[in-house]
């Protein structure tokens, strides 16, 4: 399937494997889980596992407009597609 818009996209898309990512769910209990339901999850897929750790690091900072209370509410997991990654 095509992209309809692809001016909207943030970069282009790359036929680059991409095995590194990172997996960002919801803690159990979180409100937010009966508007997005319990198992709501998103994939980001990176090509080196550098760049998917420098992208976790961005990805789970405390943003710097937060107030002291405010605690994280998103769930951060590496994850791998070892066949791609090991070239299988």
């Amino acid at each position: 399937m095509g992209i309809s818009q692809p001016q909207n996209l943030r970069a282009a898309p790359t036929e680059q494997l991409c095995p590194y990512g990172v997996r960002v769910s919801l803690p159990a209990g979180d409100p937010f889980r009966k508007l997005l339901g319990p198992e709501w999850q998103r994939l980001h897929w990176y090509p080196t596992p550098g760049e998917r750790d420098a992208a976790l690091a961005e990805m789970s900072r405390r943003h710097e407009y937060s107030r002291s209370s405010d605690k994280p509410a998103l769930v951060f997991k590496k994850v791998e597609k070892l066949a791609e990654s090991r070239g299988l």
